[in-house]
């Protein structure tokens, strides 16, 4: 069995930073230390090795998304969060196998995509192989490095991707983050490519500058903003049942949903990605439960996406964060919305008594009942890493009270509402 090396929070392999005030950010980027970069390209280390072939057998005999279009691909989250998590190399074969069985072969796209008009097929999601196929290319013509193909492809242009980057339930953002922890230009080409299929209208927010427009009411508190929301009588009927469509809030309400986007007053970006990071815990896991189950599948992607961004703000270009932070918190309104605005009681976290240590937690995620569920062991891993990132001293527990409550009462998901839901159609 993989005996875990000695960190002082060994369960999520290595320490973050917190700010003191002599680091605090400017008021255009978050300073925040990168988490420990795994090179399983390169490692010699056999779970390492593992890890990277299943990612390449992933690659190359599954689609990225699949069931008609709909689904997206997880494996790379599953395996990589196991892999973090300290998996061996029998449990990550386990994990794909029983992955595998839900996954669906490529097939051909109904033509190719080329240098001259690949943005062209910007949100054709049929074309997932021809964008695949297309920046393997691509990737060749940059010897093989994946950063510099990701420099021209994801983050240049007058409307780079990376704007777009929280479509198709923020999947690409969260696959994204996955390939640069990993150093993985497998994970990375599949990211592109998400990220290219996914496109959708929602990055016109981001390349518009016409859609920012700060209103009367500003406040630097996520929460702040949140509970107003819960009270604006203005989207009351608009779901009658928690739905995974945005639609109806981005066609019907995109006004308030915007005067509210533009509320946030970011003045200080590395404090206020630390209530960031609080909050999107806090509206998984301090709300009303859906009444089918005690946890919410949409909101635990307010978490997951959250903890991608934690990944990427170190390594990404500076003039990106702001955006990032942006289009969370864009993605955040709308599904909050959508999921009927439910209560947020933070004591259902910070009075929570049932705790666990992080060793616990860990073996639950790897070895426990629930291992293979990616969501389920996605979201551990990154309460655990916020915990790393943030927590000042061994008082601060949210996030470990946090993580207990979802271990010992994760049973099944909720939130969809109607049998349509289960497909999380695509926000338009």
């Amino acid at each position: 069995m993989f005996q875990l090396p000695r960190f002082k929070i060994p369960f999520f392999g290595g320490q973050g930073s917190s700010p003191s005030d002599s680091q605090r950010a400017d008021c255009r980027f978050v300073k925040l230390a990168s988490v420990p970069i795994h090179d399983v390209e390169t490692s010699a280390d056999r779970r390492a090795r593992s890890l990277k072939h299943l990612l390449k057998a992933n690659h190359a005999n599954h689609s990225i998304l699949y069931n008609q279009l709909r689904f997206h691909n997880h494996a790379p989250h599953l395996l990589g969060s196991a892999y973090l998590l300290g998996a061996s190399h029998e449990e990550l074969h386990d994990i794909y196998e029983k992955e595998a069985e839900e996954l669906e072969p490529w097939s051909d796209s109904p033509g190719e995509i080329s240098k001259d008009d690949w943005r062209g097929f910007l949100g054709k999601r049929e074309y997932q192989r021809a964008f695949v196929d297309f920046f393997e290319d691509q990737l060749v013509a940059k010897r093989y490095d994946w950063k510099l193909l990701l420099d021209e492809y994801l983050f240049q242009g007058r409307e780079p991707l990376i704007n777009g980057i929280i479509a198709g339930l923020a999947h690409p953002l969260i696959h994204l983050g996955y390939a640069y922890e990993l150093n993985s230009r497998t994970v990375a080409i599949e990211a592109l490519a998400l990220a290219a299929c996914c496109y959708n209208s929602l990055h016109k927010y981001i390349d518009d500058p016409a859609y920012t427009k700060p209103g009367e009411f500003r406040s630097q508190s996520l929460l702040d903003i949140l509970n107003k929301v819960r009270e604006d009588k203005r989207f009351d009927g608009l779901y009658d049942h928690r739905s995974g469509d945005i639609s109806k809030v981005l066609v019907d309400k995109e006004g308030p949903l915007l005067e509210y986007w533009n509320a946030w007053e970011l003045t200080d970006p590395t404090a206020q990605f630390r209530e960031l990071q609080r909050t999107a815990t806090a509206v998984f896991l301090a709300t009303e439960p859906p009444a089918s189950a005690k946890f919410d599948f949409f909101l635990v992607h307010l978490l997951t996406s959250s903890h991608a961004v934690r990944i990427l703000l170190p390594l990404v270009p500076h003039e990106h964060h702001v955006s990032l932070l942006r289009q969370w918190w864009l993605f955040t309104l709308a599904v909050y919305i959508a999921q009927t605005r439910p209560a947020i009681d933070l004591e259902l976290i910070e009075g929570y008594g049932r705790l666990r240590d992080w060793e616990s937690i860990r073996v639950a995620a790897v070895s426990g009942e629930h291992r293979s569920d990616a969501h389920f062991v996605k979201a551990l891993r990154a309460m655990g890493v916020a915990n790393e990132t943030w927590a000042d001293d061994e008082g601060d527990l949210f996030y470990q009270k946090a993580a207990s409550k979802f271990c010992n009462e994760f049973e099944h998901w909720g939130g969809f509402g109607t049998a349509d839901d289960v497909t999380y159609p695509e926000f338009e």
